[in-house]
């Protein structure tokens, strides 16, 4: 069998992937943006100059990620939560901004532009995975299993939903959710705590107008065609021309001021126009590969903790390619959610990067792991 690993040990095909998914990302961002970033910055470069920024610095931390023994995320889980706490109650301070958007979502600290909802993906997997590694936990007993980290979490549901974000706030949920079933949580627990989140998640969906209203153009856009289903009719409207092979890079007519910001979370309709059922699928098959080389990863890790947590990293990775996918074809209820790696957004790409680097570095402690049970 063909060896995948670099000489330091780690995931060689992974580390190809999140590869190749980049310089597609930054192709796409500055294809997708040129004529929009020209008319509102007066720089055609501008979204393409800040993602390859943000990339080359995500890169650098992912590297150096790759080599720190991930084992401290484990001892310094708490830190990282209250971290994450304090940033998203910063938002509702001084420092929190909207952007000139309806949604107040972003820490603007000096030149450096934060979106704290992105860390929190991360943060609560860290934390739920430590948590629910510890030798002293019952996890029949639900008070003494899985509460702490689900109350974190509903807290921090509450904090970034309020922004809103009901998409990321689902996605925490979700991941945190998942790491905890990972676990060991009994079918009883799982079933029985589904049920009770369905009315407070329903409730929150129906208190916003916006959220109403997205619901009923899920069914029929064309209903309201220049308001609630403005978005997917135009996400529609640049997949259908695309065909089998795809415009030609740079030639999507949706994105002249058609498509509402092309560059971010409908960046895949542009793709199927310009690149094609092709292209699409090609990228998409790419993603297939991260999340089989990630959950290899958490299959072959040493132990409970490195599994939990590489296998909540991946799975953030995957439901949102899973949730943009679906919402640019019209198969979900519109919701911002980026697509990892491509889309442009540098909290998006910087902690995604950041939790890939943990990935490289939970598969070179797994395969030295294997190697050495393979010698004794």
């Amino acid at each position: 069998m063909a060896n995948n690993n670099t000489g330091d040990g780690y995931d060689r095909v992974l580390l190809l992937v999140t590869v190749l998914l980049l310089a597609i990302g930054l192709i796409m961002v500055f294809s997708a943006s040129f004529i929009v970033a020209q008319e509102s910055r007066g720089d055609p470069y501008y979204f393409l100059k800040r993602q390859a920024m943000w990339v080359a610095i995500g890169l650098m931390v992912m590297m150096l990620l790759s080599r720190v023994n991930y084992r401290y995320l484990k001892k310094f889980s708490l830190v990282i939560l209250l971290l994450n706490f304090v940033l998203l109650g910063l938002i509702f301070s001084s420092f929190g901004s909207d952007l000139g958007t309806e949604a107040r979502r972003w820490l603007v600290l000096g030149p450096v532009i934060l979106q704290p909802s992105e860390f929190s993906k991360l943060a609560f997997v860290i934390f739920t995975a430590a948590y629910m590694s510890s030798r002293r936990l019952n996890l029949r007993s639900f008070w003494t299993g899985s509460f702490v980290p689900l109350f974190f979490v509903a807290v921090a549901f509450l904090l970034i939903q309020i922004q809103p974000d009901m998409g990321t706030a689902l996605v925490v949920l979700a991941a945190s959710g998942l790491v905890i079933i990972f676990a060991g949580m009994p079918v009883a627990q799982m079933f029985g705590l589904t049920l009770l989140a369905l009315p407070p998640i329903a409730y929150f969906t129906i208190q916003e107008d916006y959220r109403v209203q997205r619901l009923f153009t899920f069914v029929d856009p064309w209903a309201d065609s220049s308001g609630a289903g403005y978005q997917i009719i135009q996400s529609l409207y640049a997949l259908g021309p695309g065909h089998i092979f795809g415009t030609g890079l740079g030639r999507s007519t949706q994105k002249l001021f058609y498509l509402p910001e092309p560059q971010n979370d409908f960046i895949f309709a542009v793709i199927g126009e310009e690149l094609g059922f092709i292209g699409a699928v090609a990228v998409l098959m790419l993603y297939m590969v991260l999340a089989w080389r990630g959950f290899l990863i958490a299959q072959k890790a040493p132990d409970l903790f490195s599994s939990l947590l590489a296998g909540g990293i991946t799975f953030i990775i995957v439901v949102q390619v899973l949730i943009n996918v679906a919402v640019v074809t019209g198969s979900v209820p519109v919701t911002g959610i980026n697509l990892p790696l491509i889309s442009a957004g540098g909290s998006s790409v910087f902690f995604t990067l950041l939790s890939i680097g943990i990935l490289l570095n939970v598969s070179r402690h797994g395969r030295g792991a294997a190697a050495a049970g393979r010698r004794v």
